[in-house]
């Protein structure tokens, strides 16, 4: 089993990250290996139960689908996910946290747990493991950097930033 957990600051809150994050529509747009994003159900009213199919890119022109059940979700906080294999014992986890840090500054946690059983794909776990990495890391970046440069995405999840008394103004 292989597992890789990446955490970053981004210059937004934590309510817009998550609204872009559920927003399966723009994943396209800021997540190089998504093709599309199929919610085949939609969980309760917080997101719990979700399950939802990616279709990804893959190297050498190829696509893959991921069937993924969403869990344990604490609204514009995280969630966990279990990607479903067909294959018992192939099953991957991951997490998604959100820790804000300030009125728009947040700290993505992302940790995900891999693991191979059937074999020819068992010998190549480590190079698989290593491109999905690196994808992974890069979508992070990009789903901030797209907020960044579309600040009309819901402008109503920025939050003011503080201002200096008038007394400190003073000084």
């Amino acid at each position: 089993m292989r597992e890789h957990r990446y955490s970053v600051e981004f210059p937004h809150s934590a309510e817009r990250l998550w609204a872009l994050m559920q927003d399966y529509d723009h994943w396209t747009q800021y997540a190089p290996m998504v093709i599309r994003v199929d919610v085949l159900h939609p969980g309760d009213e917080r997101g719990n139960g979700l399950l939802r199919r990616v279709i990804y890119k893959m190297p050498l022109g190829r696509q893959g689908a991921a069937l993924e059940l969403v869990t344990d979700v604490e609204v514009a906080r995280g969630y966990t996910y279990t990607m479903i294999s067909r294959s018992p014992g192939n099953d991957q986890t991951g997490r998604v946290r959100l820790e804000p840090l300030g009125p728009n500054r947040t700290r993505l946690h992302f940790e995900e747990r891999y693991h191979l059983e059937g074999i020819p794909w068992k010998w190549f776990e480590g190079p698989i493991y290593r491109f999905i990495n690196k994808k992974n890391e890069e979508s992070m970046r990009r789903l901030s950097e797209w907020l960044t440069l579309h600040p009309a995405y819901r402008p109503e999840l920025v939050k003011p930033e503080p201002t200096a008394s008038v007394w400190s103004r003073a000084r």
